[in-house]
C-alpha cells in the first residue's frame, strides 16, 4: 500500500496586518505551487485543523491535505490516516525511545560543526566496538632454527590474544586466510607446543585451530554475560584463476539467479559446523555463505584505489566487497540474530 500524505500550510495572520493586494499575492503564489501537486491526486481532503493556536485561542496555522490514490491505497485507508492526523497536535507530545534507525549514523556527517559533534569529541554513548585483526584466530609465531634465521609459524594450540573475554557480544570469523599458498602447502608452518610439523594437511590443522578456539571459549567465556557468535565464511567468485594468477570478477553486474550455479559448500563451513555442535557454549552460526555465494557482482574487482593503475594484467578483488553492499546485510542479520539470541539473557546486555 503506498500513501502520499502532502501537508500544506498557511499561515493566517490577521488581515489587518498586511494589505490586501500583498495577501493575495501570497496566497495566490503558494496555491499555485499547491495546485502543481494536487492535480495529481484523486482527492484532496480539507480538514481546517487548527494545528496551531495563539494566546486568544485564535488559529494561526491550518493545513490542507492531498491523498494520493493507488491501485493498492483505497480511499477509505487515506481517510484513516487523515483522521487520526487531523485530532493530533503533532507539535504538543513526549519524547518516547526510539529503537528504528537514526537520521544518520553518529560522527557519519561531514557537514556537522566540530563543536556539535558530540561522538566525534567522545561523549559517553556506553558503547564499545573493537576489532581484533586474528585471520587465523589462533597465534601466528616466529622461531629460529638450527641457522639461527627467524620463520613464520601458526601454534595451532594457542588462541591469539584474550582480552576481549568478559565482553558483552563476540563475532569470531575466520577462513580466507586457510586458503593462502604458505598456508595450504603445509610445509614446515603449522607448530603444537615447540614441534613444528614438517607437513601437515590444511584440513586437519584448520580442524586443530578450531578445537583451540572452542577449547578457549568453553573455558573463559561466561555463557551468563557473554553472547558468542560466529560469522561463516564469504564467498570470492574468481574466474580463470585466483587472485594472483589472473583470477578475474571485472564485469560482472548482477548476482547469480540459479542456485545449482553456486560454487560447491566450503569444507571449512562443515568442520566449523561439527566443532560448534560439541560445544558447552552456545555459538550462534551466522552462515552467511549461500547468500553472499550469489554474489558475484559485489566485489572490488578493479576498482581499487586510484593510485594503483588498472592495467589489464592487475590483481583483481575477488573477495572483498563493496561498500555500501553485501556486508551491509550481515549486519542486519546479526542485529536480528541478536535479538533472538538475548531472549535469556539479563536485560541490560
Amino acid at each position: 500500500m503506498f500513501l502520499l500524505l502532502l501537508s500544506l500550510f498557511f499561515l493566517s495572520t490577521s488581515f489587518n496586518q498586511r494589505s490586501p493586494t500583498a495577501l493575495a499575492l501570497a496566497l495566490a503564489t503558494r496555491l499555485r505551487f499547491a495546485a502543481d501537486y494536487i492535480t495529481s491526486f484523486t482527492s484532496v481532503s480539507s480538514s481546517n485543523t487548527c494545528i496551531v493556536s495563539d494566546v486568544r485561542s485564535n488559529c494561526t496555522l491550518s493545513s490542507v491535505t492531498a491523498v494520493e490514490r493507488t491501485p493498492g491505497n483505497s480511499l477509505e485507508d487515506g481517510n484513516g490516516v487523515i483522521k487520526d492526523l487531523s485530532s493530533c497536535d503533532i507539535f504538543n507530545g513526549n519524547w518516547v525511545l526510539d529503537d528504528s534507525r537514526p537520521a544518520y549514523i553518529p560522527g557519519s556527517c561531514p557537514y556537522v560543526d566540530d563543536s556539535f559533534n558530540c561522538f566525534k569529541n567522545g561523549r559517553d554513548y556506553q558503547c564499545t566496538i573493537d576489532f581484533i585483526k586474528s585471520p587465523f584466530l589462533v597465534q601466528e609465531w616466529k622461531i629460529s632454527d638450527k641457522s639461527e634465521i627467524r620463520r613464520e609459524t601458526l601454534r595451532l594450540d594457542m588462541i591469539q590474544g584474550s582480552k576481549y573475554s568478559d565482553a558483552d557480544i563476540i563475532v569470531f570469523n575466520t577462513g580466507h586466510w586457510w586458503t593462502h599458498q604458505k598456508t595450504g602447502k603445509g610445509k614446515n608452518y603449522f607448530q603444537e607446543g615447540s614441534h613444528v610439523y614438517d607437513r601437515m594437511e590444511v584440513k586437519e590443522a584448520f580442524t586443530k585451530a578450531l578445537k583451540t578456539w572452542a577449547q578457549w571459549v568453553d573455558s573463559n567465556i561466561d555463557r551468563k554475560h557473554t553472547r558468542v557468535f560466529f560469522a561463516g565464511y564469504s564467498s570470492s567468485h574468481f574466474r580463470k584463476g585466483q587472485w594472483d594468477t589472473g583470477g578475474n570478477c571485472h564485469g560482472e553486474t548482477e548476482p547469480i539467479s540459479n542456485e545449482t550455479s553456486l560454487a560447491p559448500y566450503p569444507w571449512m563451513m562443515s568442520i566449523l559446523e561439527s566443532v560448534i555442535s560439541e560445544m558447552k557454549t552456545p555459538v550462534f552460526y551466522l552462515n552467511i555463505t549461500k547468500m553472499t555465494a550469489y554474489r558475484k557482482d559485489g566485489h572490488p574487482s578493479i576498482y581499487r584505489p586510484l593510485e594503483i593503475p588498472r592495467t589489464p594484467g592487475m590483481f583483481q578483488d575477488c573477495s572483498h566487497w563493496c561498500l555500501p553492499g553485501v556486508p551491509d546485510f550481515w549486519n542486519e542479520l546479526l542485529y536480528a540474530a541478536l535479538l533472538i539470541s538475548g531472549h535469556d539473557l539479563p536485560n541490560n546486555h
